[in-house]
Parts: C-alpha cells; structure tokens; sequence
C-alpha cells in the first residue's frame, strides 16, 4: 500500500452504518467540567436530574395538580400531526427524522412523559417523585421548587413503605444525603467561609447517616438539625440578605452535571445519534430547570455543545451532522464569550474549549489518518469548531482578542501548523512503509532506489491533497497548497540532501533519485505558484521557503567528476602508452602507431559512455567532455611530434664568408678536404642520436598516425552530433551550433604536427642521412668531380620509402617538404657551402645541368610532383644561377651599385660588409656579395681584399 491509497478508506467508510450505533465510552475524552467529589452513580444523578425536572414543571404550572399519560396509553393520545420543522434542528443544522419516538406534536403532558422515556425513569419511580410532589404542593401551597432544598422536602416526605422495599429506601437515602454534601459542602455555589462550622456539621450528620438509616419524620431531632444546617447553607448570599433562591444545586460541577443528563434526553433511544424531533419541545420544559441549577442561556449553550460534541465522539463519529451543530453552537458561544464576566461560567467554558480543542487537535495534526474523501465534510466541521474554540480561548488568554487577532491570525497560524504537522507525518509514513516494504522484497531484481519511489508518492499525495483537503482548509489559509507542497518538498529535501551526501560517483541509481527529486520539484513549484498566484507577495514566502534541490547541479557536478576521472585515466593511457610506442611501419596495413588507434577507440568508447548516461543534459556537458578529450589528443599528439627535429635542426651554420685562393695551393687543400667525407659516410649506418624511433620510416609512421586522427575526428562529430540530436530527440541547429567546433585544438595540432613532421623528414634527409654525399660532397674542391649523381641516387631511395609509406593523401606534401629542402641545400652550397668550395665561369654550365637533374628527379617523367609545383619551389635557385655565369666585372659592378642603394653614394676605400637576410635574389646586395666570395677568379679575390678585406681561410 503507498502513501495515499485513500480508496481503500474511502471503500471502508461506506461500509459503516449510521443506524443503531451504540454509545462507547470514550478514553480520549475526560469530562470537562470537573469531577464530583461524592460517590453518586449516573443512575442516581439521572433519578436526581428527572426530580427536578418534575418539580420543575410543577413550579411553572402555578402549583396545579400535574397531569401525565403513561406509556400503556400514549399511542392514544391526540393531537395534529408534526408538520413544522423542529427550529432548535434548523438553527443547529440536522436533519429531520423520518421517524420521532412519539410521531405527533406533543402536549405538555405528553413531553413530560416523553422526557420520561427519554430519560429512562420507571413509571413507579415516576408515580412516587409525582407523588412526593403532590404531597409537598398539599403542605406548602404555592412555594416554588427554588425555594425549598428539594432533597430535605423528599426525605420528609418519604416513608420505608413508599418503597418496595427497605434497601431500596435506604439507598435512596443515602442518595439525597450526598445530593445535600454535594451541593452544599463540596460544591457549594457560593464560596464557604473557612471559620463557618456549618459544613462539617452537616458532613458529621450525613457521613453517620450513611452508616445507619435517619429518622426522616418531620418532628425528629436529627430531620430538624439536618433541616436546619442544610437551609442555613443554602439560603446564603453575597450580600447576607436572605434570598428567594436555595442554592443546593447550582454549585458547579454537580449543576452542568445534572443538566447534561437532562440534554441527552434529546437523544432518540432507539438511534443514540439521532436529535428527537420533538426536541424544541423537550429543551423549552428543560429550561425551566435554569432557575434550579443556576443555568443560563450561555451555560445552556456550553453545556449543550459539550453533550453533542461527547455524543459524536462517543458514537464512532459517525454522524457528522451532531459535530456540525455543536459548531453552530459554539458560534453563539464565541458572540457572548465576549460578555462574560461571571468567572465560574469563564472557566468552565476554557475547560470545555481546551477539551474540544486537545481532541480535535489529535485528529487534525495527521488529518490524513482521520479524514478522507467520503468524510471531509466532517472534517471541515471538526477544524470549524476547533478554531473557533481557540480564538475564544485565545481572547480569554489575552483579554483584547480584537488588538490580538490583528498581530496574528489564530486560525491561519493553527490551520499552517495542522498542514505541516498532517504532511510531515504523512511523508514519514510512506517513507518508513516503502523501507519496509524493500526489506521484505529482497529477492527483486533491479529494484527502483526508494528516493525514486518515494518521489513519485510524494507527487501523488501533493495532488490528492490539493484535490481532497486543501479545499476545505483554504476557507481558514488561503494558502493551503502552498504550504503542503512546500512541507512536502523540505521533507523529500532532507531525504535528498542525505542522499547525495553518500554520492561519490556518478550511478544509475544516483541518476534516477535526482532526476525524480527535479521533476518532483518542478510539479510541487508549479503548484505552489499557481496556489500563490493571487497572494499578496505573490508567492515569494513560499519561494524562498522552499529551498531548491538543484538536482541538476548535482547532476552536473556527477558528469563532470566522470569526465575528470574519464579524462585522467586517457591522459595517464597515453603517456604511458607512447613510452612504449615503436612507431613501427609493419604494425598494421594502414601503416600507423597502434597508440593512435587505440586512442581514438577510446575516445569513442567514452562518447558512447557519456551517451548512455541516463541524464537530461547531454547538451550542456557535451562541451566539457570535448575539450577534455581534445585536450588528451592534443597531449598525445604533441607527444608523437616530440623530438621529431625541425629545419633549424638539421640546416648546418652558415660559415663566415671568405674570399676564394687561386693556383696549386687550393687543389692541394681541397684533396686535404676530401678524406673527411668518407669517414663520415662510414658512420651513418644509425641516426643521429641512435634513437631508431626516428628514423625516416618511423617518422613516416607518425604522419599517417596524425592523419589518421585528424580523418577520424571528421567521423567522430558526425557521430556524436547524430548521438546528440537522437538523445535529446530534437533536430534543433542550434543545440549543434552551440557545441562550437569539434577538437579544435587536436584538429590544429594534427595539421601542424604534419607540417613539423613534414619538414622534419625533409631536412633530415638532406641534411642527415645524405649529408656524406650532399652538404660533405656536392661540389667540394672540384666541381666536376663532385657532381650530383651520388646524391640523386640516394634521394631517390628515400622518395621511394616516403612513397611506400605515407599515406597517398599527405604522400605530395611530404615530397614537396624534400624537394624545398633539396632546393634550399642545394642554394646553400652554392652561396654558403664554405671555404672548401669554388666556382669558375665554367662550372655554371655543370650546375646548370644538376639542377635539371634535381628538378627532374621530383618531376619524374610526370609521375611525380606537378610541372608547376617544381617550378614554384625552384624559382629562387633558378633566379640565381644566372649570376654564375656572369662576368666578375659586372657582378662587381652590380655589387657596388647595390651598395650604393643601400649605404649612399658616399665613396669609402672600405665598403660595409651586407647582411645576410636569406631572401636570396639576383638583385640583392648579400646574395651578389657571396657570388662573388665563391667566384674562384683572382679579379674577385682583389676585390675582396680590397673593399672588404675578407681572409682566403677561415
């Protein structure tokens, strides 16, 4: 059962009849107006309260012998049938009966025997009150009952043989004796004064009475001294005058005692929660009892409310209509609560309230274990009554209810504290039902988490309670919704805040709790709003009351601590991973690092993880996962190009510049220079650094790697675009739009680390691998001797291990890497190459001639690189071999005038040695400078000495 099966409530409710309900005692309630302090069973209180009642009604008949039809001949009696509607059920709200007890409108005469039924008084114990009656009217013509102490008149007037016997006349004795120690000592109306030895006198008498029978004849001593102290006592008054009055039964509690027992006679015997019909007729004779017992109307009304309330109560609290009048009751109390000043009246009505409302208070602090729909009504009647009962006490309390009630609002403040009680209760309830229930269903496979249950309960019981209660409760707080969804909401709160305090990583489990804890919050929001949308802060108290679960946030802050952990482990991955990396061109066919595959699997496998995640916000997390994965590829990536090398690595220092020697004493050097190569040639079996790992092949390796990565990251946003879209199940643009682009960071890196990686097997090739044969040969002391062939050979080997290696997408820009870097060795052994070169005039023919031959190498009959992409990359070169074969007389012409432009016109016997800018061209100034410090002519040399004064040798 959950937490608001109220059907199966409202299904037993239906079953109770309301016919022939028997009065229980009840243990909630206590008597409210104090208990007597004699021995006095309710048959003899009932015996007590229908004698007066007798005397009564003689009293107002101005003494004439009382008239009575008995029950054997009622059926006859004739009189117009009931067709007016009782006005006492009118004013209080019942119903009329379908049946009374006597079925006509009765006479006085008939209401006096009706009472008697009612009251459950025998016709002998009728015939001897009526008789005792008539005997006292026969002694004391014209005395009314206030004037005499009715229970000395009936011991004087009964006799042993009045009775069917002697122990009933003497139990009947000793019944108005304690009538007299009741109402004159115990519970006197007027207070006793502590020197008076009138009381104890009187006990004396009594309490030996009690023991042995009195002679009760009129003559007797002990009849005249009992007389004497009881008349003495009641004939009392504030002033010391001598009153009209005996008070003998008005002392309270023995007066409101014996007038309740005359109000349950409204009762019908024969259906306990059902009023008489003739019931104005039965109060207007009970009434003439006031005199007697010291009632008024306001007493009337308290203790009438008090018999209907105790009757509802005590009959199952099955007829709702008896709490109804005892309401309306009630409302009269509180108008003229306002009046009473008498303080006996003042505190028995605190004493009535105070019970009315203790017991209410039981039931409306968990409204929801006593009221469900088929009884609501019944509960409206119970809250009416409770708070008008606490606003009456509340004004007692504080003497000026009206300055009170304006700085609080009694029945808003208890109906708030009825609501919040009922909920937290109700909330514990289910909440301790579902725990129970989990234990004892421990075999269930995959059971929801309780806090996931729980909330939607709790959704359920906020709706049930704005459908079935707040209703009723929104007549005393208008904001009674509210404040359920709001007790609500800090209840599942404090479960949450518990719960998320043991999260420490993000579980299916987690998931469900707070995506059931958010749509909780946002149903119980939205009804509290819509509740307070007419209040006069329009919601804002409520608002700030409930404090938010920011289950989002929670959530939020779960994904992000998976995505932290998710990207930590990728980064610890690959560092360890590349470490052991061998980058080798047979792992696999597409000839890329393993690592590099296994990076971009698991990168994928994180993407589905993420998906998979049951959460609502894969749009808003998305972002923080890529970057973080951008991140780890982009470390991987830096790591994969890490001590690859690069152009200035490999390109050799430009010498100083020096001035070219003619003769024999050059060609003596230049064979000097030539031993040094082949020794070098001779250890190049390994790399330079004996790190086989970055090798050309290995090198290659790490290209396609990179181009691999940057080909799958294409894949991988299309894929987790089309994951996003089928997740959240809307084809909005903008969700795509606000993802930015995909690895951006890994996509730069890539097409970087390929241009780094590029260039790097470049100018290693040039300058490393076939630096015996290019930069160490090509073109050293003889020109003719040391041409280009070797070279050629070997590069071609490595275009054919570049070609069967990297993959043909990025194949064109690895080999155009080699032919910039061929083409820049190539000019910087002409214009740099140091002092162990030198060209002639003729040379320039065979450089001419080497140079087609490199450009034809890349070329290739076609079969290579693009006609004019050589051209593009050889243009400088080509440029600048004009210079070659140019006559020294003219370069040094044109050297002087590029000086000229240069530092002015200003003739110096030493020219400024130009800067070297490496922007190479046939008209700049460093460029003709070098031409001619390799130009092996003596007009040259001159020249040099004399301008520049540059050395033959370093």
């Amino acid at each position: 059962m959950d937490m608001v099966s109220y059907a199966y409530r409202d299904a037993a409710a239906q079953t109770v009849s309301t016919k022939k309900v028997a009065i229980s005692p009840s243990d909630e309630l206590t008597y409210p107006f104090g208990e007597l302090a004699v021995d006095l069973t309710q048959s003899e209180l009932r015996e007590t309260a229908y004698e007066i009642l007798v005397g009564a009604c003689r009293s107002f008949n101005s003494g004439k012998t009382l008239k009575y039809v008995s029950s054997s001949v009622k059926s006859s009696t004739s009189s117009s049938s009931s067709k007016a509607a009782s006005k006492v059920k009118k004013a209080l709200g019942l119903k009329k009966n379908l049946e009374s007890v006597s079925g006509k409108k009765a006479s006085t005469v008939g209401v006096a025997e009706l009472m008697r039924v009612q009251m459950g008084i025998s016709e002998p114990t009728d015939t001897r009150v009526r008789r005792a009656f008539l005997r006292v009217a026969a002694g004391q013509l014209g005395r009314r009952l206030e004037s005499m102490v009715l229970p000395l008149e009936l011991l004087q007037q009964f006799k042993i043989s009045d009775f069917p016997n002697p122990q009933e006349y003497e139990v009947w004795q000793r019944r108005n004796l304690k009538l007299l120690e009741a109402g004159l000592v115990l519970h006197p109306c007027l207070p006793l004064d502590e020197i008076d030895t009138r009381p104890k006198q009187l006990q004396q008498i009594i309490r030996g009475a009690l023991v042995k029978p009195m002679e009760t004849t009129k003559h007797s001593e002990s009849m005249l001294e009992l007389r004497n102290l009881s008349t003495s006592l009641a004939c009392r008054s504030f002033d010391g005058s001598s009153p009209e009055i005996c008070h003998w039964a008005d002392g309270t509690p023995l007066n409101l005692r014996l007038y309740q027992i005359l109000l349950e006679a409204c009762f019908d015997v024969n259906d306990k929660i059902s009023v008489i019909e003739e019931v104005d007729e039965v109060l207007e004779i009970i009434k003439k009892t006031w005199v007697v017992l010291g009632i008024d109307q306001m007493f009337h009304n308290i203790c009438f409310s008090w018999v209907l309330f105790h009757r509802y109560v005590a009959t199952s609290q099955v007829q709702k209509e008896l709490l109804f009048a005892a309401d309306n009751l009630l409302s009269d109390v509180a108008k003229d609560s306002k009046t009473v000043k008498h303080p006996t009246c003042s505190q028995t009505l605190s004493s009535l309230l105070g019970l009315i409302v203790g017991w209410a208070e039981k039931r409306l602090l968990v409204y929801h274990d006593s009221f469900y729909r088929d009884n609501i009504d019944s509960m409206q009647s119970l809250l009416s009554m409770s708070l008008s009962a606490t606003e009456i006490l509340v004004e007692h309390s504080s003497g000026n209810y009206h300055k009170r009630s304006k700085e609080v609002d009694v029945a808003f403040s208890r109906v708030d504290s009825y609501i919040r009680a009922s909920m937290i209760r109700t909330f514990s309830q289910g909440k301790e039902r579902l725990i129970s229930s989990r234990k004892s269903s421990k075999q269930q496979h995959n059971p929801l988490p309780i806090l996931s249950i729980l909330a939607q309960n709790v959704s359920d019981l906020a709706f049930n309670e704005k459908e079935i209660y707040s209703a009723v409760l929104k007549r005393w707080h208008p904001l009674a919704t509210g404040v359920a969804v709001a007790t609500l909401h800090a209840c599942y709160g404090n479960e949450l805040k518990k719960f998320v305090s043991g999260i420490s990583e993000l579980t299916p489990d987690a998931v469900q709790v707070l995506i059931a804890a958010d749509k909780l919050e946002k149903d119980l929001v939205q009804m509290a709003v819509v509740d307070a949308v007419d209040s006069e802060d329009g919601g804002k108290s409520l608002m700030t009351e409930m404090t938010p679960y920011e289950a989002e946030a929670v959530i939020a802050n779960l994904v992000k601590s998976w995505i932290s952990t998710r990207v930590d482990r990728l980064k610890e991955w690959v560092t360890r991973n590349l470490q052991q990396e061998i980058w080798n061109p047979r792992a696999n066919k597409e000839r890329v690092a393993p690592s590099g595959v296994e990076v971009l699997r698991s990168i994928d496998e994180t993407f589905e993880a993420f998906f998979l995640l049951p959460i609502p916000m894969h749009p808003d997390l998305l972002p923080e996962l890529m970057n973080g994965l951008d991140r780890c590829l982009q470390n991987y990536i830096l790591k994969a190009i890490s001590g690859c090398g690069s152009r200035s690595a490999f390109v050799p220092t430009m010498p100083a510049l020096t001035r070219c020697s003619t003769g024999s004493k050059f060609r003596v050097f230049r064979k000097k220079e030539r031993s040094p190569m082949v020794s070098y040639r001779k250890s190049q079996s390994g790399t330079t650094n004996g790190d086989d790992s970055f090798s050309i092949p290995q090198l290659c390796v790490r290209i396609n790697t990179l181009h691999s990565i940057r080909k799958e990251l294409d894949v991988l946003e299309k894929r987790t675009i089309s994951q996003l879209r089928d997740n959240t199940r809307v084809h909005d643009d903008n969700i795509v739009d606000g993802l930015g682009k995909c690895f951006e960071l890994s996509v730069a890196s890539c097409l970087e680390g390929i241009q780094q990686l590029s260039e790097a097997i470049s100018y290693k090739i040039i300058f490393h691998e076939l630096r015996h044969i290019f930069w160490d040969y090509l073109y050293v002391a003889d020109v003719s001797s040391s041409r280009i062939e070797p070279f050629l050979q070997e590069l071609e080997n490595n275009l054919e291990i570049i070609s069967a290696t990297v993959h043909d997408r990025v194949r064109t820009r690895v080999i155009t890497n080699v032919m910039k870097a061929s083409f820049d060795g190539f000019l910087l052994i002409l214009l740099a190459g140091g002092p162990c070169r030198a060209f002639s005039l003729a040379d320039a023919a065979i450089i001419d001639e080497d140079l087609k031959f490199l450009m034809d190498l890349f070329w290739s009959d076609g079969d290579g690189l693009p006609t004019d992409l050589v051209d593009k990359y050889s243009a400088t070169l080509k440029g600048i071999l004009p210079l070659f074969h140019t006559d020294t007389a003219i370069l040094i012409e044109q050297l002087e005038h590029a000086t000229e432009d240069n530092f002015g016109t200003s003739v110096k016997s030493r020219l400024p040695l130009p800067p070297t800018s490496g922007n190479w061209s046939p008209t700049e100034l460093s460029t003709i400078m070098r031409v001619l410090c390799y130009r092996n002519d003596k007009i040259a040399s001159k020249f040099l000495k004399k301008k520049y004064n540059l050395p033959k040798k370093l």
